[in-house]
């Protein structure tokens, strides 16, 4: 063998023995641990290392769309962006060795909105784009990986999740489908002045349950389903009559584009079981409650009107197990914590109103026209299958002597509505926050002068009350008097400096559970020893924060993430820190979910504390970057107030 074919194999050897090595170094972490070889050997051969001295920039905003796949060999990576506060820069994340970026820019084809440095001297293999998208396209981890949107926290962290459901139910539709891709078939319509025989003969033909009246041009004037039919029936209608008298006029209506989230929420709220398909103003589809939820087996629509008509209380605590089922299913179909909590909250005021009814039923109409509000999570509409009551009685009265003869009428009520909600798994409030309670019993100008007295006297007790009572509305009942309320709450906070100051302090009392060292912080001791709280330690950062600022600004928004897309409308934050609280609140509120789901299968106590020893390595590092927004959040709070 000459001495040139001996440097050659000699050189093909290192390079295999560098591929082997680096293989061997990538199989440590995910997604690479769970490639196929083939792939794995795939990214390395197209790989190149390079070096990044500490301090180096590595990619930034101005450098355009990302062009590498980046993978930190050695080193450290620090995410660095300019503070929203204060003048400078800060660092909201680390990437140390085996960690990847910039995802979500990369498969966006984006620039990145972050720019990484190399917090020391730092190697990175890099990935061209072309090699990254071809190996995108054949690996499954990978693909599942990068779809979860590390880089950003989340952009879509349940892909697991349905991955699963498509393995063990068959789904076939997401409830983020667009409601086109659902209309498999023509509307079936027909003209205004069509005698009711014919419409029926139609449908009955067409196998439809509904018939859409439409003008010449197709707007549609209204809809005529079997519902309807066997009412008309009943009511012993002549058939020869014109369909328009009968028709349920202006039907709602949604764009093709709309999700079936939409469709199912709305079906859900207006009581009805067919929408309307309408784009420039034209009839272009019908979703039926059969079409929505017999392709993702999940009957939220059916599950609503049950509880909307149960004959007695028995019966709907008997539901909530449906309940718990739907919940499984939707976290199943890939449903973010923010549509979960939505149609939880949903389901859980249809019970509350049914409650309501029945006991009036039995216990005879008071004849005093009152509103039932609710207060908390359930205001915010955010509650899971974990929630105990928070609720208060609403009235009018003219003096106090006419407000304590109605309180002394509606407390006998309101104590048995909350018992029977207690049946129902609605848990008694330890703090008696309740209608029951004569405190919260109060006439509208008696609930004016407590809320009054919470802003001008800024107590402890008052700011903690505060941070219950200022997320209400209306559950049953005339809604009037709830929002004067929440006008006149809103004048007040605007124009008191000292207790938005005090709302600050207290928004920064629970601190998220991050340590100096990117570790977590969790109990030392005790029966929460190795664990940490999500609501509160999680959550309760995001929600105090965003009430604050909402309150601040004059916006009417109860919802955490309402008040923060309407505070970014606004100016108030910006709209790239707006969007990692959203991100990093519904991965803590979707970690807390999922945990309650498999509390209630295994029959335990509802806990919010979760040990993060127990995460995956993914899970892990999102939630730890959810909590550094957490933080982010505070102490932009500290700065804006001076503390």
């Amino acid at each position: 063998m000459s001495k040139a074919d001996a440097m050659a194999d000699a050189g093909k050897t290192a390079v295999l023995q560098n591929i082997h090595g680096t293989m061997e170094f990538l199989q440590k972490f995910p997604p690479f641990n769970q490639m196929d070889t083939a792939h794995l050997a795939f990214l390395v051969e197209h790989c190149q290392l390079r070096f990044y001295a500490e301090g180096d920039s590595i990619i930034k905003p101005s450098d355009g769309p990302v062009e590498h796949f980046y993978i930190v060999k050695q080193g450290r990576v620090h995410g660095e962006r300019p503070h929203s506060a204060r003048r400078g820069t800060e660092t909201t994340f680390e990437i140390t060795a085996g960690e990847c970026f910039p995802l979500a820019a990369l498969i966006g084809e984006r620039a990145t909105r972050t720019e990484h440095l190399a917090a020391e001297d730092t190697f990175c293999l890099l990935l061209a784009k072309h090699a990254f998208i071809k190996l995108f396209a054949v690996s499954n981890p990978l693909r599942d990986f990068a779809l979860r949107g590390v880089s950003s926290l989340l952009d879509q962290v349940n892909q697991q999740v349905q991955l699963r459901a498509v393995e063990t139910l068959g789904a076939q539709y997401s409830l983020d489908t667009r409601l086109g891709e659902l209309a498999m078939r023509q509307p079936i319509g027909c003209a205004p002045d069509t005698p009711l025989r014919d419409a029926v003969r139609l449908m009955h033909e067409q196998h439809v349950g509904s018939i859409v009246v439409l003008d010449p041009a197709d707007k549609p004037l209204g809809i005529f389903t079997l519902r309807d039919l066997r009412r008309v029936v009943a009511d012993g209608v002549d058939l020869a009559q014109q369909i328009s008298n009968l028709m349920t006029p202006n039907p709602f209506h949604l764009a093709p584009d709309a999700s079936a989230f939409d469709a199912a929420i709305a079906m859900t709220e207006r009581h009805i079981a067919h929408v309307c398909l309408v784009e420039h103003e034209k009839l272009c589809g019908v979703i039926s409650e059969r079409d929505l939820f017999s392709l993702q087996r999940v009957d939220l629509v059916h599950l609503a009107r049950t509880i909307r008509h149960a004959g007695k209380v028995e019966t709907l605590a008997g539901l909530r197990s449906d309940i718990r089922l739907l919940v499984d299913r939707m976290l199943a179909h890939g449903a973010s914590s923010t549509q979960i909590t939505h149609i939880v909250t949903l389901l859980n005021d249809h019970t509350v109103c049914r409650v309501i009814e029945l006991t009036l039923e039995d216990m005879g109409d008071p004849g005093i026209p009152f509103t039932w509000l609710c207060f908390g999570s359930e205001g915010r509409r955010e509650q899971t299958l974990h929630t105990d009551q928070d609720n208060g009685i609403l009235f009018e009265a003219s003096d106090a002597a006419e407000a304590a003869a109605i309180r002394e009428r509606l407390l006998p009520i309101a104590r048995e509505i909350n018992q029977r909600l207690a049946q129902c798994g609605f848990t008694l409030c330890k703090g008696n926050i309740m209608a029951g309670n004569p405190e919260l019993c109060l006439s509208r100008q008696e609930w004016s002068r407590r809320f009054a007295g919470f802003v001008l006297e800024a107590t402890p007790e008052n700011l903690l009350g505060s941070s219950i009572y200022f997320d209400l509305r209306t559950i049953w009942g005339p809604d009037e008097g709830c929002e004067q309320l929440r006008e006149e709450l809103l004048r007040r906070v605007a124009s008191n400096s000292l207790f938005q100051k005090m709302l600050a302090e207290n928004a920064l009392r629970q601190r998220p559970p991050v340590g100096r060292f990117r570790d977590f912080v969790v109990a030392r001791s005790g029966a929460d020893k190795d664990t940490l709280d999500l609501k509160v330690q999680g959550l309760t950062p995001f929600v105090d924060g965003a009430r604050l600022l909402a309150l601040a600004n004059g916006i009417g928004a109860v919802g955490t993430l309402e008040r923060l897309r309407a505070l970014i409308a606004k100016g108030v934050i910006d709209a790239l820190d707006g969007a990692a609280y959203e991100e990093a609140y519904h991965f803590i509120q979707q970690t807390r979910m999922q945990q309650h789901q498999l509390q209630a299968r295994d029959e335990l106590p509802y806990s919010n504390r979760v040990d993060p020893d127990h995460l995956n390595h993914l899970d892990r590092r999102i939630l730890r970057e959810s909590f550094r927004q957490a933080q982010r959040l505070q102490s932009s709070l500290a700065m804006r107030y001076q503390l």
